[in-house]
């Protein structure tokens, strides 16, 4: 793995690099197919780590060696799907910041993808807050977990993937067409984030207050739940630590990567390691500004569903604008007898979610396509402010 700067571009080469699929006429649901046109697999928060069972601080039981062994389970049992996989969404906490403490982040890394290797399938990783609390942005970067090398080549219109910044990685994320007609697009929901930098990079400057400039979290008897100006706000009870949000930047790479499918008509599955529907996790576990990110994302008809991890007990919820939100139930709280992984059976007119254990079976039925304009509802403004003011730099 290789990485190049181009121009403001930032890229990891390899030469395995897929193509972008070409576009087909696919008339959903008519087609007659009885069989998908691909599959996939769906995992989250395996949070491995080589230490006895213990309660988190959520008041949970967490089974740290046990994880390891549901992988093994999840890989056994992709291996024998009657429809070979295509590839497989790890959804971020690959392993748990406990490991840190132990000093034992690159070993426990390095056990869990050997499991991974155990399947000729590739796996797009995402970076959740334990791989930040583990390893730096840099060492991620330049890591196994970093899969950039498997994006889509950019087409005109789309906008840079990754913009140039000190530590290698403005915000990592990307894009992927494993058929024609549908989308996989990776988001960076700790791109706003006081994990993975050094605090005197501007990053890090720029969500520290995001985070207290809103927010600050006060432990001394008498302050707690209170904001700079010492009024109380329980308005925003996702300004934790161990959320994060996402950049101007980011979102205006994300609106010209969408309006690129709304005008192909994709299909779009959009993967982050925190959800952003307030209806399927509790409001402490959101990303900082899940609004902006709904917002958006509503006003793009081509995208399906929003997959999720961070919440271990999992949620669902199908919001107005007919977009699936699943918050994937975690590994690492699945006792023994059960698990939590899924695969996922894509058709013309539906996306089918077949979990297991914990992980509830779904059915993702497409929107019909606006005729005329694609766009659904307008951005709001202060969102579409930001955008444009990325854009026009």
């Amino acid at each position: 793995m290789t990485s190049v700067q181009t121009g403001n571009t930032s890229k990891v080469l390899s030469s395995k690099r897929p193509r972008m699929a070409e576009q087909i006429n696919i008339e959903e649901g008519k087609d007659g197919t009885q069989q998908p046109y691909f599959t996939f697999g769906v995992i989250a928060d395996i949070q491995y780590a080589d230490r006895p069972d213990g309660i988190s601080g959520w008041r949970t039981m967490r089974f740290y060696r046990q994880s390891l062994l549901h992988l093994r389970q999840a890989i056994d049992e992709w291996k024998t799907e009657d429809i070979p996989l295509q590839f497989v969404l790890q959804l971020g906490d690959i392993i748990d910041a406990c490991n840190a403490c132990l000093c034992q982040s690159t070993n426990a890394l390095q056990v869990v993808l050997k499991e991974i290797k155990n399947i000729d399938v590739p796996f797009h990783h995402i970076w959740g807050n334990h791989e930040l609390l583990n390893f730096d942005r840099i060492f991620l970067a330049d890591s196994p977990l970093n899969t950039m090398f498997m994006a889509d080549e950019q087409k005109p219109g789309m906008g840079a993937c990754i913009s140039n910044s000190t530590d290698c990685f403005n915000y990592y994320a990307y894009h992927f067409s494993p058929f024609p007609n549908f989308r996989f697009i990776l988001v960076d929901s700790y791109d706003l984030s006081v994990h993975g930098r050094d605090s005197s990079n501007p990053k890090y400057l720029e969500s520290s207050d995001y985070l207290h400039g809103n927010y600050q979290s006060n432990e001394s008897e008498g302050n707690q739940g209170k904001c700079s100006t010492g009024i109380p706000d329980y308005s925003l009870p996702q300004l934790k630590e161990f959320n994060g949000g996402f950049s101007s930047e980011q979102l205006s790479w994300l609106h010209n990567v969408l309006t690129f499918s709304d005008e192909r008509r994709e299909r779009v599955v959009i993967a982050g390691h925190i959800p952003i529907h307030p209806k399927t996790t509790l409001k402490t576990c959101l990303a900082w500004n899940y609004i902006e990110m709904l917002t958006l994302i509503h006003s793009h008809p081509s995208v399906v569903s929003y997959l999720a991890g961070h919440h271990h007990n999992g949620g669902y919820h199908k919001d107005s604008h007919g977009i699936y939100h699943v918050t994937m139930e975690g590994v690492i709280e699945s006792p023994a007898g059960t698990n939590a992984f899924a695969t996922v059976s894509v058709y013309g007119d539906r996306m089918v979610l077949n979990g297991r254990g914990r992980v509830k079976s779904r059915v993702f039925h497409y929107q019909k396509w606006p005729s005329g304009n694609f766009t659904k509802s307008p951005l709001s403004q202060e969102t579409a402010e930001k955008i444009r003011q990325v854009q026009v730099q």
